[in-house]
């Protein structure tokens, strides 16, 4: 779980790439009950946190060195806010340190970002002591989370060698908590004919080899998903659980740039449209092979409102997908 200190913290700790193929829908599903496993709190007993105002990180102090033997968790504060409520947004801060002589390895007060968790069922499915304790506090709270020290791992022809990880602890503070957009939808058919009417949508171009360009109207993008079939094929339906190889370009609404063209590759991608982005599944599920289609694509069926701090395209998405075959 120190992998869970790294997932809350990526602007520090973490860079990713990203695919086409990688998707938050492969998260699990979430279950009806959800064991909770013990918070270990006694291990932070000694914890003690000091608020030295906005854009500063507080003082943490605790009895040297921390002994802690499994994921460990405990609310320090309980907050003045408005409580936390499942299903939303929670946005904190955090510092984190050395759980042996306190020294700070990273924080993010100072630079005055804020890093967010959605409390849904997947995420409780994930992580559910994380889960149970930010649902019991209000916003304003410090959270104090720590994970045990991870010996080295020598290094084989399979993977690198790791270093050994020294116990860490981190503290968070809630600094607000929102409720969940609507989730996106996929738009009727006369609605989207609607807004290509009036120009509020993409329009794709083709050059003599058949690669796509791109116009974005200047308008915001829709909330909900547009389907556009630009050339219907006379191949098979597709159901969603077939894998399918298909030219594809993937361009950000925001700026009209060009993030991905396996067009432009010259080879058609294999994939299953289990495993892509929700929007994907959606907008192809249903479509014929040989149909060149295009999707425009909300944040929430692409890869998220924090995209961009996991280095994945950001906001609404716009590809022209040309599915070649089904497999």
């Amino acid at each position: 779980m120190r992998r869970l200190l790294a997932l809350l913290l990526p602007v520090l700790l973490l860079a990713t790439a990203c695919a086409p193929g990688s998707t938050d829908s492969a998260a699990p599903a979430p279950s009806a009950s959800v064991s909770i496993p013990p918070s270990n709190a006694e291990a932070l007993a000694s914890v003690k946190v000091e608020d030295l105002g906005k854009g500063k990180a507080p003082k943490v102090t605790f009895d040297m060195p921390l002994e802690i033997k499994a994921e460990s968790m405990r609310l320090v504060t309980p907050g003045d806010g408005e409580q936390i409520k499942a299903g939303q947004i929670v946005a904190f801060q955090q510092v984190m340190l050395n759980a042996t002589d306190g020294e700070t390895i990273g924080e993010s007060f100072t630079k005055e970002q804020s890093n967010k968790i959605t409390l849904d069922d997947n995420f409780k499915t994930q992580f559910a002591l994380v889960y149970s304790t930010f649902a019991g506090a209000k916003v304003g709270a410090y959270i104090a989370y720590a994970t045990p020290a991870v010996p080295a791992v020598a290094g084989s022809t399979e993977a690198p060698e790791q270093p050994e990880q020294p116990a860490a602890m981190s503290v968070f503070k809630v600094v607000s908590a929102t409720d969940a957009p609507a989730p996106a939808k996929l738009m009727s058919a006369d609605d989207v004919a609607a807004l290509a009417k009036d120009g509020k949508l993409p329009v794709a171009k083709f050059d003599d080899k058949g690669v796509p360009s791109i116009t974005i109207p200047k308008n915001d993008p829709p909330a909900d998903m547009a389907v556009q079939v630009l050339t219907e094929g006379t191949g098979d339906v597709l159901a969603a659980s077939d894998s399918i190889s298909a030219l594809y370009t993937g361009w950000t609404w925001s700026d009209g740039k060009q993030f991905d063209s396996a067009y432009e590759r010259g080879e058609a991608a294999t994939f299953s449209l289990q495993g892509v982005i929700e929007g994907w599944t959606k907008g192809l599920t249903g479509q014929k092979v040989g149909s060149t289609v295009q999707l425009t694509i909300p944040a929430s069926l692409a890869y998220g409102e924090d995209a961009a701090a996991g280095g994945k395209p950001a906001g609404t998405l716009v590809f022209v997908v040309k599915i070649e075959a089904k497999k």
